[in-house]
């Protein structure tokens, strides 16, 4: 079917043509995104990407050596792809790395605890902390305390996170990630533990950063961990016994005020409006404690092997294929900001945007965010993905963590939503390897990204 639309927004279409008129996909083109997913069902470089991350580069903390390494890897292995203008864009941040993490109950029953330290936590010292525990249901709960009511004590709170397809429990329990170790210092504690943000019940504990890196310093909290869910219930029972709970608890990170991240980049060339750019984004480093399989070596494979495809099975699209690997996401989303920084003065060519930062699920929804007037041509991009077994989605795409930035600037994104059902058993945690994977589920994600990027690239269609 073709379609002509007018432009909702004119001054759009004039920064990305000087037109005012635009052409939807033919049935040709449908035809040919489904063709194409079809087709990489069978394919499996996208979990070759994957394996040869994760294995030659391992664990890839945002400003270390390791990322570093890995910035090297994802610059030969482009290139060696056949990918064009292959580079590295790089930024400073501050570091922050781990040291010693262990913690104990001393009283009333003596027994090791499960724990890992939260990204931009201070140190307790060589010596660690003691103190009694106080036990707060929720980060509500340590915000309504008294002023000096643990004063000299650790504060720990609960709070389950709970497990859905879509990971919306995941913004409700991450707060206490990111605000206990500051309100525990407002309220007189020593250290803070937290219930791990995760839906495993295997002991395994869940790392993440606090308060985003930024330009500006961020304030110390006090020492902070995450408990493994195992261990949390364990600490629960006792508190609620009415024992009392001293804990002895030790974390000894460093930080240093600057360290070098950056954001690597290659593309495929547009033939017939290369200023114009859809963008396919990962981030390519990972926490520390396993090889970042789910959380974002998948999200690697998944774009690297879509534009791979598209690039062999189609030649040169209309429109330049970009492909972004963003640099330290886990900190902060600092990559993200740095590349719209970096291309402020771009972003208007940007024509649609989307990145994979959800694991290796199954895609089950197509999500938009265009302008008005613009969500059905939008919506037909998702032609061959619903093929797939994908429904159509809403206009609130977020189109992935490091896209807040040029999505708040006006670029519009697309979410290829995957089930992620799973997802937070694994993300920041010790478990995070590539077993977990599934081949197949990952080629399922390579076929709705290459139709989805086949349309985009190919189309005259806009969508802001």
């Amino acid at each position: 079917m073709r379609y002509f639309k007018l432009f909702s927004g004119l001054a759009a279409g004039l920064l990305l043509t000087g037109q005012t008129l635009a052409q939807g996909p033919t049935p040709a083109q449908l035809a040919k995104s489904e063709e194409l997913a079809q087709w990489a069902l069978g394919q499996h470089l996208g979990y070759e990407i994957v394996e040869s991350l994760t294995t030659e580069v391992g664990p890839r903390l945002a400003g270390t050596e390791a990322e570093e390494r890995a910035r090297n890897w994802a610059v030969a292995k482009l290139k060696k792809l056949g990918f064009k203008n292959v580079r590295v864009e790089y930024f400073d941040l501050p570091v922050w790395e781990r040291g010693l993490e262990r913690a104990e109950i001393l009283e009333p029953y003596p027994q090791p605890l499960v724990i890992i330290g939260l990204g931009g936590s201070t140190s307790t010292g060589h010596q660690g902390v003691e103190g009694d525990v106080v036990g707060y249901p929720s980060l509500a709960a340590l915000r309504a305390a008294k002023a000096d009511e643990l004063k000299g004590k650790i504060a720990y709170i609960g709070e389950v996170m709970t497990r859905t397809q879509d990971g919306s429990g995941y913004g409700v329990a991450g707060q206490k990630r990111r605000e206990a170790a500051y309100v525990a210092k407002e309220k007189g504690a020593v250290a803070v533990l937290i219930r791990s943000v995760g839906t495993t019940s295997n002991r395994f504990a869940h790392t993440g950063q606090m308060r985003r890196v930024t330009s500006q310093p961020i304030p110390d909290g006090v020492p902070a961990a995450a408990l493994a869910a195992p261990d949390a219930d364990q600490l629960e029972r006792i508190l609620d016994s009415g024992e009392t709970v001293r804990i002895h608890f030790l974390l000894t990170p460093e930080s240093r005020p600057a360290g070098r991240s950056g954001n690597v980049i290659a593309e495929i060339p547009g033939k017939k409006k290369p200023e114009e750019i859809v963008l396919l984004g990962a981030h390519l480093d990972s926490w520390d404690m396993a090889t970042g399989a789910v959380d974002d070596g998948a999200g690697v494979g998944i774009v690297v092997a879509a534009a791979k495809h598209l690039m062999d099975e189609t030649k040169r699209p209309d429109r330049t294929v970009r492909v972004v690997l963003f640099g330290a996401e886990e900190v902060g989303l600092v990559g993200g900001k740095a590349y719209v920084e970096a291309h402020k003065d771009e972003l208007a060519q940007h024509v649609i945007a989307s990145e994979s930062d959800f694991g290796a699920g199954r895609i089950w929804r197509f999500e938009t965010r265009a302008g008005e007037g613009r969500i059905e041509a939008a919506q037909a991009l998702g032609h061959g993905v619903k093929k797939l077994g994908a429904a159509p989605g809403g206009n609130t795409a977020s189109g992935g963590p490091d896209l807040l930035f040029m999505r708040q600037a006006g670029v519009p994104v697309v979410t290829l939503k995957q089930n992620g059902w799973d997802y937070f058993d694994l993300h920041h945690t010790p478990n995070d390897t590539l077993d977990k994977i599934d081949p197949d589920d990952l080629a399922h994600n390579v076929a709705a990204w290459l139709s989805f990027v086949y349309l985009a690239a190919n189309t005259g269609e806009y969508y802001r």
